[in-house]
């Protein structure tokens, strides 16, 4: 792999490690006066929010494009396993992965993944990969030379309103538990197949999406409270959460 800097310089660099499930990976390259740009913190990141989209669209040479936030939270992408976008109508076309996505203070809150495009060009819908994300990527990768992730053992589906009429809920919400691995910890800890997880230690769970999210940015053996919903009333679990099984 090699990195190419404004200022012309090009270095070999080295493959710390990668995360697919993510798309992200980290590099590690030697050299004296190397540019740096703060990571912001991404969950302050706001709909509205102006923002700069830096990379190298088609190859022909580095390029900024402004735009705002148009959305945060974004999943069901299709991109990676585990997604949480930045939304953005800042121009990204092919060329720009990777490249910084920058709030007007200069910090960088997001890194350009993808974008949904009939034509394969620009048409207003571009994802970023929150720096929030990368960050715990990077310190697991750099720490433990892998991505390590918290793990429940359950399966989930969303709540349509349908499901949340059978089960008796006022609105559709929390996540719907379709399997539960045996020996795992959801089983240990006596969940089963038709709870709905309603809230995750101290945050309410609107989608299942955000659910698995939570799940994987809990540290490995930590003890959590679960909300759930089962026979039309709710009910407190508490299950130790473990690391997240290899495939």
């Amino acid at each position: 792999v090699t990195v190419s800097l404004a200022d012309k310089r090009e270095f070999e660099a080295t493959v710390i490690g990668t995360d697919p499930k993510t798309d992200v990976a980290i590099l590690k390259i030697d050299g004296t006066d190397l540019p740096r740009v703060p990571l912001g913190n991404s969950d302050k990141a706001r709909v509205g929010d102006i923002v700069l989209a830096i990379g190298n669209p088609f190859g022909i040479g580095q390029t900024v494009t402004m735009g705002i936030i148009s959305a945060t939270g974004r999943s069901h992408v299709g991109i990676a396993d585990y997604e949480d976008f930045i939304q953005t109508d800042a121009a990204i076309n092919p060329g720009n992965s990777g490249g910084a996505l920058v709030d007007i203070e200069g910090n960088v809150v997001g890194i350009n993944t993808a974008i949904i495009s009939r034509s394969g060009g620009y048409q207003g819908i571009g994802f970023a990969i929150p720096t929030n994300i990368v960050k715990d990527v990077m310190d697991a990768i750099v720490k433990h030379g892998r991505m390590i992730r918290g793990w429940l053992g359950v399966a989930v589906q969303e709540v349509t309103p349908q499901i949340a009429t059978e089960f008796g809920l006022k609105k559709p919400g929390g996540a719907l538990i379709v399997e539960v691995s045996p020996r795992s910890p959801g089983a240990k800890a006596g969940l089963r197949r038709g709870d709905i997880i309603v809230r995750y230690r101290d945050k309410k769970i609107e989608e299942a999406t955000a659910l698995r999210n939570l799940i994987a940015n809990t540290p490995i053996n930590k003890k959590v409270t679960l909300t759930v919903w089962r026979d039309k009333k709710t009910t407190t679990i508490t299950v130790v959460i473990k690391e997240e099984l290899p495939g």
